[in-house]
């Protein structure tokens, strides 16, 4: 693509960046075939090669952006399936966020929409304040629907989302360290998260199960924060690097102390982020080299989990499992086989789902800015999911697993849980009240 920007507009870092990824981009189009908007809406702008056009003329002209092009750039899920599909190497998510960035700076949103982003980054990032809304959406979860005929479909999206039990509470402050059982062969921190702390604790703990079990001492770093995924991808540069910062800097008293083999990431969303602390602290002298260091370590659970040796069965489980390849795992990360072989090794019966490239509809905030979209594709999931007949969804993301687990029957888990379980772990507690499961676990 042939950009015309200025000496001016280039000294800039972030438009040299962005002038870099237009030019790489062809328009051949063949990112429409995998952009789940495009696929369902149609609308060349809601397509990737769409978004990029209008992109280049807002940075180009330096002009600020307009309602149209932020209903399309909203309406992006940054699935990065895109990125998977690009004969050319676009890299379409530093672009994004870019602009992303540039509507914050230069447009102001409707007064509603301004409050509610600025709630959702007020609430998503605290565990405490999240469990708080958690536990008021218990009382109004049967209202969903009111809210949603009502026109206030982002709150009627929260509450169908809110769990129906009562939220855990966060871990304490502090660091912690969970000794390895026998001799310790490897030492990680483990990122604690947000959500993963009040909606699914026991993805952490299983975590912190299988790596002990296995000769890993585990440490949960003092100082650790939100990854800044959530903020970063609002646009709101300011509190993601802040997010970013905090976080270098409690993995690095760990790394020039005891050292760490890696840092193990169980939501896939913040894995795909903290591997790019590197380059989205680039321009930051005093931590572009301690940011790129940390992103060097960063490790999904599957991927560092595949690497250890030993890991073996200790009881049959025989299970069938749908595996959702969640979009920051299999477009951000390119972890495709590591989370299938590892269950497959196990004993669980693995299943591809059906269009597996094609997003849920979580997306970090997405499935409560853009309900109505996000729904549909809810709803495309799970009826490809049905068809596997399966025992249990698996998916390695938080966002993933609440947005399916909202609509569907089935139990839904983080793969790590089914690796712990057939380690000699306890049986998921999703799994409990599953008699063919427990029977099967006993074997």
């Amino acid at each position: 693509m042939q950009t015309n920007f200025t000496l001016t507009q280039l000294a800039n870092p972030d438009i040299a960046e962005a002038d870099k990824i237009l030019r790489a981009c062809v328009h051949c189009g063949f990112c429409t075939a995998t952009c789940p908007t495009y696929v369902l809406l149609g609308d060349e702008l809601d397509s990737p090669r769409g978004r990029i056009y209008l992109i280049k003329e807002m940075l180009e002209h330096g002009r600020p952006a307009t309602p149209d092009v932020v209903k399309h750039i909203d309406r992006c899920l940054s699935c990065l399936a895109c990125m998977t599909t690009c004969p050319s190497g676009v890299h379409y998510m530093h672009l994004v966020d870019h602009a992303r960035a540039h509507i914050e700076a230069t447009y102001r949103r409707p007064a509603i929409n301004r409050a509610l982003r600025a709630i959702l980054v007020w609430l998503l990032p605290n565990p405490s304040r999240l469990r708080l809304a958690l536990i008021a959406g218990l009382v109004g979860k049967p209202f969903a629907p009111l809210f949603a005929l009502l026109g206030l479909k982002p709150i009627a999206a929260m509450l169908r989302l809110a769990p129906a039990t009562l939220p855990a509470r966060p871990r304490s402050p502090g660091r912690q360290v969970f000794a390895a059982q026998g001799r310790r062969i490897g030492r990680v921190a483990v990122l604690s998260g947000c959500a993963n702390q009040v909606l699914a604790p026991s993805i952490n703990a299983a975590t912190i199960r299988v790596l002990t079990r296995y000769g890993i001492e585990v440490v949960l770093a003092a100082g650790e924060t939100c990854c800044g995924s959530l903020t970063h991808h609002m646009g709101r540069e300011h509190e993601a690097l802040l997010s970013a910062r905090s976080n270098v800097d409690a993995w690095m008293r760990e790394i020039e102390g005891e050292g760490l083999n890696a840092i193990v990431v169980t939501a896939s969303g913040c894995g795909t982020t903290i591997k790019d602390y590197g380059f989205m602290l680039r321009g930051d002298n005093a931590y572009a080299a301690k940011a790129a260091r940390v992103a060097s370590l960063a490790r999904d659970v599957s991927e560092y989990l595949y690497t250890l040796k030993g890991l073996a069965a200790a009881r049959s489980t025989g299970l069938v499992v749908a595996y959702h390849a969640a979009c920051s795992l299999q477009h951000g990360q390119k972890i495709v086989r590591q989370p299938k072989e590892l269950l497959s090794k196990l004993g669980f019966v693995v299943k591809d789902i059906p269009e597996g490239h094609l997003c849920c509809g979580s997306a970090g905030t997405f499935n409560i800015l853009e309900a109505e979209i996000a729904g549909r594709l809810r709803d495309r999931k799970i009826a490809r999911i049905a068809t596997l007949k399966p025992d249990v969804i698996a998916a390695g993301n938080i966002g993933c697993i609440a947005q399916i687990g909202a609509g569907t029957a089935i139990p839904i888990v983080h793969p790590v849980e089914l690796v712990d379980w057939a380690t000699g772990g306890p049986i998921p507690e999703v799994l409990q009240s599953d008699r063919a499961a427990v029977a099967q676990g006993s074997n």
